[in-house]
C-alpha cells in the first residue's frame, strides 16, 4: 500500500495536490459524526474484504473514518475543518475522500480480484435552505455493491446566523486521483443517486490499496435573497423628496419608489404597487420608471403602479435597482375628510419572489371649514372622533370664533348680568349683617 505514497512522488503537481490536502485534514474521528460503527483496520493490517474508509492511522488522512471537511473557498488547505460559520455571498469548499481498505495482494487473479470494489460510489447532500441558529449538515457516502459495510458515511457542519440558500456550483465537483480519471468533472447525479468512482475511468473498479485512493472536492455559494425600497414624496415640479410633504387642496404631488436588490441571488419578477389613500388620485399617464435597461433616464411606461398587481419592472441581479415616480392628485377642500390637518399616508410595496417589503410617504394638506364646523382628530384603530374626545391623543389648535355685532351684544349682557349679581350679593350680605 505504500504504492500511494511513492506514485505521490512521481507524479506530476496537479496530482501531487491530494497529499497537500489530505495532510491538512488530521481531526480524531471520535470527535464527529461519522457511521456505521464498522470494523477498523490499519495501514500495517489492511483489510481481507473490499470496505471502504476505515483505517485509523493513514499517514495523511488520519483516521479515515472522518473523511468529510469543508472550508471557505479562498482559504488555504490547511483551513479544512469540521464547522464553518456560512457567510451570504461567500463561496465554500467540500472535501471528501475515498479508500478501499483491501490489501493489494487481493487485487490479482490468483484471489479472484476479491480485492477490487465494484460499481463504487460516491453520493452527497446538503440541505438547500439553512434558518438562522441552525447547523447544516454537509455529509457524503462512499460504497460499493460488493464492499461490506454496503456504504459508509461522515458529515461536516455549516452553522448559518440568518436564513441562507446553499447553492452548488454547477460543473465544480472534481475528482482527484494518481490515475487517469485524475481532474475529471462528476455529473450533478453526485447529489442524487450517486456517481461511479474509478481509477483508470470512471466505471466503479477501485482496487484495493492508498495507490487507488482520491478525493472528490465541489462548491457551493451561500444565496441570501434580500432588498429594500423606499418611498418619498415632493410637490409637482419642485423636486424636492422626502419622507413628508405639505401642500394645500387640489395640488399635485409626485411619488418616487426605489427598489435595490441588496442580496446575493438575482430577483426575478419584481413588481411595485403603491396604494393611494383616500383624498389621492393616480394622474393617468405620469408613470415612468428608470433603470439599466433605460440607461438611468427617466422612459415613459404603462399605467398599472396603483393596481392590485402592480407594474412589472423585471428582474434584477444583486445590487441591481429601479425608480418608478408617477403623478398624483390631492382632493379638493370639500372632498377631504376632516376638518383641520389630513395627514394622507400613501404605501408602496416591493413585491419579489422572496417576499414583499414596504415603506410610506405621507402628504400633509388641511381642509379648512366654515365657523362651528366641528374639528375631528383620528385615532389609530378607531374612529374618527371630535376633538374634545379624551381618546384623542392630540388634540388640533381649533379657529378662533369669529366676532361681531351680535356677538358684542352677548358679551356686553353678559357681562351686565355679572356685575347684576355681585351688587345683589353685596347688597344681600349687608342687610344680615344689620340683623
Amino acid at each position: 500500500m505504500n504504492k500511494f505514497f511513492a506514485a505521490i512522488s512521481r507524479a506530476p503537481k496537479r496530482t501531487a495536490g491530494l497529499a497537500i490536502i489530505a495532510a491538512a485534514v488530521l481531526v480524531p474521528a471520535a470527535l464527529f459524526a461519522w457511521g456505521p460503527d464498522r470494523p477498523t483496520f490499519t495501514m500495517e493490517v489492511p483489510a481481507s474484504y473490499v470496505t471502504f474508509n476505515s483505517i485509523t492511522n493513514n499517514p495523511t488522512q488520519g483516521d479515515e473514518r472522518n473523511f468529510v471537511q469543508i472550508k471557505e473557498d479562498t482559504a488555504p488547505a490547511s483551513a479544512y475543518g469540521e464547522n464553518v460559520t456560512l457567510q451570504p455571498g461567500k463561496t465554500y469548499d467540500v472535501y471528501s475522500f475515498y479508500h478501499n481498505n483491501a490489501a493489494s495482494n487481493l487485487n490479482d487473479a490468483a484471489h479472484n480480484y476479491a480485492g477490487i470494489a465494484k460499481n463504487a460510489f460516491m453520493r452527497t447532500q446538503m440541505p438547500a435552505t439553512v434558518k438562522s441558529g441552525e447547523k447544516a449538515r454537509i455529509t457524503s457516502f462512499v460504497g460499493a455493491s460488493n464492499s461490506n459495510p454496503s456504504q459508509v458515511w461522515d458529515e461536516a457542519y455549516a452553522t448559518a446566523t440568518s436564513d441562507v440558500a446553499l447553492r452548488y456550483v454547477p460543473n465544480s465537483a472534481v475528482i482527484h486521483s494518481n490515475g487517469a480519471v485524475n481532474g475529471a468533472t462528476l455529473p450533478d447525479s453526485l447529489f442524487t443517486t450517486g456517481t461511479p468512482l474509478g481509477y483508470d475511468k470512471l466505471d466503479g473498479t477501485v482496487p484495493g490499496c492508498n495507490q487507488y485512493a482520491g478525493y472528490v472536492v465541489y462548491k457551493f455559494t451561500v444565496d441570501q435573497p434580500n432588498f429594500e425600497v423606499t418611498k418619498q414624496v415632493s410637490k409637482n415640479g419642485a423636486n424636492t423628496y422626502g419622507e413628508s410633504v405639505t401642500v394645500n387642496p387640489g395640488d399635485e404631488v409626485q411619488y418616487k419608489i426605489q427598489y435595490k436588490n441588496n442580496g446575493t441571488t438575482q430577483q426575478n419578477d419584481v413588481a411595485i404597487r403603491d396604494a393611494l389613500p383616500a383624498g389621492v388620485s393616480y394622474v393617468a399617464g405620469t408613470t415612468e420608471v428608470s433603470n439599466s435597461k433605460t440607461n438611468g433616464q427617466w422612459t415613459k411606461t404603462i399605467d398599472g403602479v396603483t393596481s392590485p398587481s402592480g407594474l412589472a419592472i423585471g428582474a434584477y441581479a444583486p445590487t441591481g435597482n429601479a425608480y418608478v415616480k408617477f403623478t398624483a392628485k390631492i382632493a379638493d377642500n370639500d372632498k377631504l375628510a376632516k376638518c383641520g390637518v389630513n395627514t394622507l399616508v400613501n404605501t408602496a410595496t416591493a413585491v419579489t419572489n422572496n417576499g414583499n417589503k414596504s415603506d410610506t410617504a405621507n402628504v400633509v394638506v388641511s381642509k379648512t371649514c366654515a365657523p362651528g364646523t366641528p374639528v375631528l382628530c383620528t385615532v389609530p384603530g378607531k374612529e374618527t372622533l371630535p376633538v374634545n374626545s379624551p381618546d384623542c391623543v392630540t388634540a388640533p389648535v381649533t379657529e378662533l370664533p369669529t366676532t361681531g355685532m351680535t356677538e358684542n351684544i352677548v358679551s356686553v349682557l353678559g357681562l351686565g348680568a355679572l356685575i347684576a349679581a355681585i351688587a345683589y350679593y353685596v347688597t344681600s350680605r349687608r342687610a344680615v349683617a344689620q340683623r
